[in-house]
């Protein structure tokens, strides 16, 4: 099992993600566009996503890509199955799909924008993680402010998805 994590803004997300990577078995995880890596382009470490990976990022496997849908295109050609985790009309919960002994990808999207219409169309599933919290009840609630809260912080929601799929 591979991950792909487009534009994750923040370092200690991506952080958190070496970690949950390292800790449910992902072989590699590709940093895509604007996702910081564990160094920059003069090989200075990042001090904020050490400091959330507690060295997961020395134990898994990275590479930085500028383009996420090229990614997708070659994976496939290589057998892999595309799961993309976001909220869209033709997503199915997580925990209805099964893929054992399958290579899979998990594509996770930006903290604010999620993932665009280019990777969703290229993902063979597209998972959601359903919500049941007030704020996703309750349109009209006080806190609710346009946005509301019907979603999980992006490293979050990959824990619940890599777990899933590594332990079938």
């Amino acid at each position: 099992m591979i991950a792909i994590l487009h534009n994750i803004r923040s370092a200690h997300n991506v952080g958190s993600m070496f970690r949950t990577a390292d800790a449910a078995g992902i072989e590699k995880l590709y940093l895509c566009g604007i996702t910081p890596a564990p160094v920059d382009a003069f090989g200075r470490p990042s001090e904020k996503l050490r400091k959330v990976a507690l060295g997961a990022e020395k134990s898994v496997a990275w590479e930085k890509v500028k383009s996420t849908a090229r990614l997708i295109d070659k994976l496939k050609k290589d057998g892999f199955t595309i799961f993309a985790v976001e909220q869209s009309k033709k997503s199915v919960p997580y925990f209805r799909v099964k893929q054992k002994g399958k290579k899979i990808a998990i594509v996770m999207g930006n903290e604010v924008k999620g993932l665009p219409k280019s990777v969703l169309e290229r993902a063979d599933t597209i998972l959601e993680i359903p919500m049941r919290g007030a704020m996703v009840r309750q349109a009209h609630h006080p806190r609710h402010i346009g946005r509301g809260k019907e979603s999980l912080n992006v490293s979050v929601a990959f824990g619940i998805v890599a777990f899933h799929f590594a332990h079938q």
